[in-house]
């Protein structure tokens, strides 16, 4: 493959907020730590002042997530190396889509893998860590329970309830592992039918695809870890801070004209046992769970946190938080939304003395084979011009090719000059006859109008084969009418060049934020 970057204003997939991040709009720099520039990540690793007895717990946490697995000495190096004292990681975090879900789930990797090894090479006096964060204690399955691949969409449905990663890949799990069986990768067979729940296939394929370029995968869902996050979990139910300042800086941005991405609650926490995760919300004096006959007085509560820690999964607004507490993290990747929604946690990291890392947007791009790279050619497409709306692009490519000029426009000026000499000759006879005049150049002008849409249009036909294609590029780009990377499974590539994950370490640089137009083999 080979690659373009253009400027990701033009594709007009990023909001305002996403893009004057980019450009590291004034306004924007009392809502973040540091810039992910290069130079800016020695200032990161020294201001994180992560605690031994954490790094202990997390080292502890991860060997006990990996056994039982066979892994290679690079993962077990990168354990070992989590132990100690200068070492940092590098994180993504996503769902537990199936079969690793839209294609942006492997460009986060990628990316996040990628922007460790740079660092590596420009501060070779610490080590630093890819992690993937894997969303477990999710309960949205209706997000995760399908993948899209050609145009068709397969999905599983189960009556199962509770955190995502804790689903029983059961009976109707394997009746719908045989409608794809016959082609998915062996990996994923493996991974699929020789596990238990869903966190733990997904670990196994993760680790298979990236687990030889040092990625670690971590599971939040451990009561050790959530042991260290023990206070905040006290903090929030009782004094709802993160709602006070969260809503803070929110109302910041929405005054600079921005629009929010989360919304914090007064309670950031949701209850969770097995099949269950709800809302906890506060109802008089007591707490109650939304949904179940579940409820807790304020000490009940308190004495649950201190029990039982891992009974409580922080939403999105103190998700983040979570995972720079329990990691030496000094990065976070995602996407434009995560990226936007980080925005409005500075003051919460603040008022925990936590500090924020670098956001970090993850590598776009657009991936075009030799199909679509056929029809850019034969439209002579530039990059820009991929992203441009499809009428403007009609109108713009029916008038630069037309035959004949479609609007007419030296017809409708001579016809004005011959109302205009016509209508001066008789002003002395009769002054109402210039209103008739021009009532009638009116009409005349109407007709004329009427005649260069049906010459367009003709104009239209002849260049219909041109406009299908370009219709069909556009489908081939947004899919559904979103873009690529958000709904085609990376298997649409992987299928045809199993080199196709390895080919991406070569042309994503995590610290450019431009978006990039792959070409697969050769035109």
């Amino acid at each position: 493959m080979n690659k373009n970057t253009v400027d990701p204003a033009c594709t007009g997939q990023f909001s305002p907020l996403f893009l004057d991040y980019l450009g590291k709009k004034n306004t924007l720099s009392p809502f973040y730590n540091q810039f992910p520039d290069l130079e800016n990540f020695r200032n990161l690793t020294e201001a994180k002042n992560f605690p031994e007895s954490t790094r202990k717990i997390l080292s502890a946490s991860i060997k006990e997530q990996y056994s039982g697995m066979d892994i290679s000495e690079v993962t077990q190096q990168q354990i070992e190396k989590l132990g100690e004292e200068n070492t940092f990681t590098v994180t993504t975090g996503h769902q537990l889509n199936l079969f690793t879900g839209p294609l942006y789930f492997i460009y986060k990797i990628v990316s996040t893998i990628n922007l460790a090894e740079k660092l590596n090479q420009a501060y070779p006096e610490s080590h630093f860590i890819p992690v993937y964060w894997m969303a477990t204690e999710d309960h949205d399955f209706e997000e995760i329970n399908y993948f899209k691949l050609d145009g068709k969409k397969y999905q599983w449905n189960t009556a199962q309830s509770g955190a995502v990663g804790d689903f029983l890949l059961d009976k109707s799990f394997k009746e719908f592992f045989r409608s794809v069986q016959h082609f998915v990768p062996d990996f994923f067979q493996e991974a699929y039918l020789e596990s238990k729940t869903l966190s733990e296939a997904v670990r196994k394929y993760v680790h298979t695809l990236f687990g030889e370029r040092g990625l670690l995968i971590v599971d939040g869902k451990l009561p050790e870890l959530k042991r260290c996050f023990k206070e905040v979990i006290q903090d929030d139910v009782l004094n709802h801070k993160a709602n006070e300042l969260c809503g803070s800086q929110t109302q910041k941005l929405e005054e600079l004209g921005y629009k929010s991405q989360v919304f914090p609650r007064e309670i950031n926490f949701f209850y969770m046992v097995e099949g269950l995760r709800e809302r906890i919300e506060k109802v008089g004096d007591i707490y109650k769970v939304l949904n179940t006959e579940i409820s807790f007085t304020e000490k009940a509560l308190l004495e649950e946190v201190e029990s039982h820690p891992e009974r409580f999964s922080p939403n999105v607004v103190l998700r983040p938080l979570y995972q720079e507490m329990i990691l030496p993290n000094i990065a976070y990747l995602g996407g434009p939304a995560e990226v936007a929604y980080w925005l409005q946690l500075k003051s919460i990291f603040d008022h925990y003395q936590t500090p924020l890392p670098a956001i970090m947007p993850r590598n776009f791009a657009l991936v075009l084979n030799t199909y679509a790279q056929r029809k850019v050619s034969k439209l002579e497409l530039s990059e820009e011009r991929l992203f441009e709306d499809f009428l403007l692009w009609k109108k713009e490519f029916v008038k630069e090719n037309a035959a004949t000029d479609i609007s007419l426009s030296e017809e409708k000026e001579s016809l004005h000059q011959l109302f205009s000499q016509a209508s001066y000759k008789i002003t002395d006879l009769e002054k109402s006859l210039a209103d008739a005049f021009a009532a009638a150049e009116v009409r005349a002008q109407k007709i004329l109008d009427q005649l260069a849409t049906k010459v367009r249009k003709a104009e239209e036909k002849k260049l219909s084969n041109q406009i299908r294609q370009r219709e069909e590029l556009l489908i081939y780009m947004n899919p559904g009418g979103s873009p690529q990377e958000r709904v085609e499974n990376f298997m649409k590539f992987y299928l045809e060049d199993e080199g196709f994950v390895e080919s991406l370490y070569e042309l994503f640089d995590p610290l450019d934020f431009g978006y990039m137009i792959l070409r697969t083999g050769h035109e």
